[in-house]
């Protein structure tokens, strides 16, 4: 029998999986460590909408199996979200389908669309699903730059120009999982342009659309002219209603496409829980000042942290959006790469956070920090993160490095 099996080869060894190791063994030591590594909101999910879950679960009719697209309500109160927040009409009948998450989502559309031989354009770094969910089904990715701006543009062209055959989608993630960047109105014209013209399907995953610090919401690629002739989209509620356990998220946009999502889907699930579905389709019809309070929030958070970043002399960008810094390694640590760094700081700052090779090999001078732990949490962090920096005068070599993660 063989070792191991065709898909699992074409995965690359988890490389969160020794910072994680690291983390569990410092834990095991009752240290106290502040875990900025995954993007897991940490407050509670709304009380109207919790409540909605508790009264529809009392329904014994709602423990029956599900709808695998979704139920009508709830795919009604997502088309009315996109018709309010980006001025964007959708049929809830062909062009909206419930996910278990944005993840499962962008994971099953591969599935759907992809085959050996197929070529995915992804930013590199990016979010880990968009690559591999490619990879799983079977196709092969090649990397573009992650910025909104010209240099992707060309380096879609360039694809297209040489690739045989020429790439079937291309994967866009404004605001960006690591990176926080977010991309114009005028990026999505000229990139839905371009995809009409050459027949290639754009897949934009809008997780972190109502994550913003600034007077201007991030748009939404669907709000250009003639964009649903190639486009799906994916949002996910949660981070926007604190619902990350809840799993829900969905995708909108081209009916090919998300009939193709549909009757793949079909065969794998029925859908989310039904409660879990009514009280979504509450949180979309419900008040939503909670949203606000939730940007508050983590703007709050973003603010404390980057400067107490700055105070210790790591010198880290203010994000505009999302809820991650992306935080170039400081530059005598630089050689260590990211999972060393992450490593290093776990040991002597008991801060835990992402290394930025797990979103791609262009990520490893960055690490990713997450605005997920209190005030007083992060203001700890921040402590153990300036007496690390301040107290070493010059990057460790590798070896002590590696004695000091096995003490962690």
């Amino acid at each position: 029998m063989t070792d191991e099996f065709h898909r699992i080869r074409r995965l690359p060894p988890y490389v969160f999986a020794e910072v994680n190791s690291a983390k569990a063994k410092a834990r095991a030591a009752a240290e106290d460590v502040v875990d900025l590594g995954m993007g897991n909101p940490d407050s509670p999910t709304p009380p109207h909408i919790v409540a909605k879950l508790i009264e529809a679960v009392q329904d014994p009719r709602t423990h029956r199996y599900s709808a695998s697209k979704g139920i009508p309500g709830l795919r009604k109160a997502h088309a009315a979200y996109y018709a309010r927040r980006f001025g964007v009409k959708l049929d809830p009948e062909t062009e909206v389908i419930a996910t278990l998450g944005s993840k499962e989502g962008l994971a099953n559309l591969a599935q759907a669309i992809a085959s050996p031989g197929d070529t995915i354009l992804v930013p590199n770094p990016s979010y880990p699903i968009h690559q591999f969910g490619f990879l799983i089904a079977g196709a092969s990715v090649r990397s573009i730059p992650y910025t909104p701006d010209d240099e992707m543009l060309r380096a879609i062209d360039r694809a297209v120009r040489h690739s045989v055959p020429k790439p079937t989608a291309v994967i866009v993630n404004f605001p960006s999982n690591p990176t926080a960047l977010t991309a114009s109105i005028e990026f999505y014209r000229e990139l839905v342009a371009f995809c009409r013209k050459h027949e290639i399907f754009i897949l934009s995953d809008l997780a972190y659309a109502e994550l913003y610090y600034g007077d201007t919401p991030p748009p939404s690629v669907l709000e250009v002219e003639g964009a649903k002739n190639v486009t799906v989209e994916f949002t996910s509620m949660s981070k926007t209603y604190n619902m990350p356990g809840w799993r829900m998220g969905f995708a909108v946009g081209n009916p090919k496409l998300i009939a193709a999502l549909t009757r793949v889907k079909s065969y794998l699930d029925y859908g989310a829980f039904t409660p879990i579905q009514v009280a979504a389709t509450a949180a979309l019809n419900g008040p939503q000042d909670c949203i606000e309070d939730m940007r508050k929030l983590y703007k709050e958070r973003r603010d404390l942290l980057v400067k107490g970043l700055h105070g210790a002399g790591w010198d880290v960008p203010s994000p505009d959006a999302s809820m991650f810094l992306w935080a170039p390694i400081p530059e005598r640590f630089r050689h260590l790469g990211s999972v060393e760094f992450s490593k290093l700081l776990l040991a002597r700052a008991k801060v835990a956070v992402a290394p930025g090779v797990g979103f791609g090999e262009h990520g490893d001078d960055h690490v990713r920090i997450a605005l997920v732990e209190n005030n007083h949490r992060i203001r700890q962090a921040l402590r153990g993160i300036k007496s690390f920096l301040q107290g070493d005068n010059a990057a460790p070599h590798m070896d002590e490095h590696k004695e000091d993660a096995v003490r962690a």
